[in-house]
């Protein structure tokens, strides 16, 4: 992996040229609304619903919202902020929309097929990945200042245009992003380790507490008892539904393989804890003490 920050090769500038094309106004597309038209850019954006649209409309995500894809004729670049699901099927009259010279690129959380449906839709793609969220979705999820200081991964092939990838890498200094470059099967490996896998571990732990509770008589106290750190452990699992089994479906063979990985770890722990085995025990969760600012 490669990582770069500051202006892209292409120049300071070039993004402003043309407009910039949002395709969805949930958390990532509205986020990068306030602060590319923060920045000066003019900012289009096709969304799905009328209610939708008025609703961003008022809160000013973008210069010019509409339903019509027509609104994105002229973008220079456009960004796919669409769930993976709509984004591996996209609609017909989306693509039909796509200016064969802007240049596209995508946020999804998975990159391989990702890579594999867009690739020879069109000749300027560029899949590409911010790693930034919260755990709000829709319309009113869009922030300032969502990116700043957070990877922005773009995985480029052998065949991708490098002009549209200094664009991409514009857009992530625009929004001051730290810029990186990745293959997309070891970026799809990564993030299964450290996004996928974990929310499915967070949700199972708050199934825990509820299943464990109910066996205990004690439902209601460990509600009563959890405080911050569970808030910590849990926040991810009780996360968008949707954008969870996305992950886990269009991820399948790296989460399995991080499961795998997790359930081993928890195995030597668990057998640390039956033995009595308390020094050692210790000396791993200090090895974890250490290890953790390495993530941050």
């Amino acid at each position: 992996m490669t990582s770069s920050q500051g202006e892209s090769a292409q120049g300071p500038g070039a993004l402003h040229a043309r407009p910039v094309g949002l395709v969805g106004l949930g958390l990532i597309g509205g986020s990068l609304g306030l602060d590319l038209q923060a920045a000066g850019l003019e900012v289009r954006a096709l969304v799905h619903r009328e209610r939708t649209a008025e609703r961003a409309r008022e809160r000013r995500l973008a210069n010019r919202i509409d339903t019509n894809p027509a609104v994105l004729q002229g973008c220079g670049l456009i960004v796919l902020a669409l769930p993976l699901d709509r984004l591996l099927d996209p609609a017909a009259e989306l693509l039909a929309a796509l200016p064969s010279d802007a240049v596209i690129t995508d946020v999804g959380s998975v990159k391989q097929p990702v890579l594999e449906r867009w690739q020879p839709l069109h000749p300027r793609f560029v899949a590409s990945h911010p790693m930034a969220g919260t755990a709000e979705a829709g319309v009113e999820a869009g922030v300032r200042d969502l990116f700043s200081g957070r990877p922005w991964v773009a995985t480029p092939t052998a065949s991708t245009d490098p002009a549209s990838l200094a664009l991409v890498q514009e857009l992530a200094a625009t929004v001051q992003a730290q810029w990186l470059c990745c293959d997309a099967t070891a970026h799809d490996q990564a993030v299964a380790l450290i996004s996928h896998m974990p929310v499915l571990v967070s949700a199972a732990l708050l199934e825990t507490a509820e299943r464990g509770g109910q066996a205990a008589a004690a439902d209601t106290l460990v509600r009563q008892l959890a405080s911050s750190g569970f808030a910590d452990t849990s926040r991810i699992g009780g996360g968008n539904p949707e954008l969870g089994t996305l992950m886990a479906r269009c991820n399948q063979e790296a989460v399995l393989q991080a499961i795998q990985h997790y359930r081993q770890q928890l195995s030597e722990l668990e057998a640390l804890v039956e033995q009595n085995a308390w020094p050692a025990l210790q000396q791993r969760l200090e090895h974890c003490q250490a290890l953790r600012p390495e993530f941050l």
